[in-house]
């Protein structure tokens, strides 16, 4: 038995919960998993999982067992790491995933240095609005916006992104500019975000002087959709008025596509972060990649008064 491999393979199938996804992820054939986890549990005399028709559960000698694999799996690949020169020349597959506005419009531009800087990292990019599960996915990262409830995860904060209220020149010439948040109740159509994970509609958030108001899009007319970059192109189109990242707006306002509308109310920042699993090493590939993004993302931190250009 080649233990380290099965030991790589029994920390992938707890992460993901699936025999199948652990082949996949690590491109080693669904029978061959299966008969490298065989042999470990032999070997130590344990029963690593509980298998149900549904899941994979990890037992309890396997919860102990994987605690310390993690650790000594993470330690092997610094030592590699340091004496064969990985640090300054990473190599392997990384899985990233990231919403498909900040991908098109930032990441994605940016992509070829990076290929300059390691050549040997093989990037796996998964571009969706919609939030993938990390360890069941096998994914090495993301880069997720607003809130982080999960407690489980690692969390860098990269950036933080000005919203910005606006609408079509064409929209605005046949429906009027409305002078408060309430008139989009009253008399105006919205174009909405909407979540693909419990399909609920954002409200469009206000604040001036201390005070709060939330327009809620269900009570008004208009359409929602639940990925960013058809939200922009809903806006351009003249759909009605809504709220996107000011970074992505700026080039149409300036071009007149786009009028800003409400700018005496503020919206809160939606915070950026990169987002990995507590209980993954944080590799040579993930580690540069994180320092690298990091760097690409603080243009366009409104914190610092940036602004893509």
């Amino acid at each position: 038995m080649d233990q380290l491999t099965a030991m790589r393979v029994f920390v992938r199938i707890a992460d993901s919960g699936a025999f199948s996804k652990a082949a996949d992820s690590l491109n080693i054939p669904r029978p061959t998993v299966t008969k490298l986890v065989q042999d470990l549990e032999s070997h130590l005399r344990v029963k690593l999982f509980q298998r149900t028709t549904r899941r994979v559960h990890v037992t309890a000698e396997g919860e102990a067992y994987y605690e310390r694999a993690v650790r000594l799996l993470g330690e092997l690949e610094d030592m590699d790491a340091q004496f064969a020169g990985v640090r300054s020349n990473p190599k392997g597959r990384l899985r990233v995933d990231i919403g498909s506005s900040l991908a098109n419009l930032i990441l994605i531009p940016a992509l070829h240095d990076f290929r300059l800087l390691y050549p040997d990292i093989q990037l796996q990019l998964g571009v969706s609005d919609r939030h993938v599960d990390l360890v069941g996915d096998a994914v090495d990262c993301v880069i997720r916006g607003g809130d982080l409830a999960d407690t489980s995860l690692v969390a860098k904060r990269i950036a933080e992104l000005d919203y910005v209220t606006c609408a079509s020149a064409d929209y605005l010439a046949a429906n009027g500019t409305p002078a408060h948040p309430e008139d989009l109740l009253a008399r105006h159509s919205f174009v909405g975000y909407f979540s693909s994970l419990t399909g609920r509609v954002f409200p469009l958030h206000f604040v001036r002087d201390g005070e709060q108001l939330d327009v809620d899009l269900r009570a008004t007319k208009g359409a929602a959709v639940n990925e960013s970059t058809a939200h922009l192109t809903a806006l351009l189109s003249g759909l009605g008025i809504g709220q996107t990242f000011a970074f992505m707006a700026n080039p149409h306002i300036a071009a007149g596509r786009l009028v800003p509308v409400l700018t005496a109310w503020t919206q809160p920042r939606h915070p950026l972060h990169v987002v990995y699993p507590q209980n993954r090493h944080a590799g040579a590939r993930l580690r540069v990649f994180i320092d690298w993004v990091t760097d690409v993302f603080a243009a366009y931190d409104d914190r610092r008064g940036a602004r893509a250009k």
